[in-house]
């Protein structure tokens, strides 16, 4: 999972970074931030699938999602 990779690399330099991530990846996404030493680090958790939605239907989920993101950019 590179967004987690890429999310502990940022957070190690000091620079907040926020894992978006569907249902189906939760697990892999625990295990990588265990694994990295970041056990209880948020992520987002959007339902799965999305590949199969239109860009209307992407962009109402995602508005959904925006304080969530906020909130652990700002944390």
């Amino acid at each position: 999972m590179c967004c987690v990779h890429d999310t502990i690399a940022f957070e190690q330099r000091g620079i907040p970074g926020a894992v978006i991530i569907t249902q189906a990846f939760t697990k892999a996404a625990e295990f990588q931030f265990r694994a990295k030493g970041m056990p209880t680090h948020p992520y987002v958790v959007l339902p799965h699938p999305i590949s199969n939605l239109s860009t209307p239907d992407m962009q109402t989920l995602t508005a959904q999602y925006v304080a969530q993101v906020v909130r652990h950019l700002t944390a």
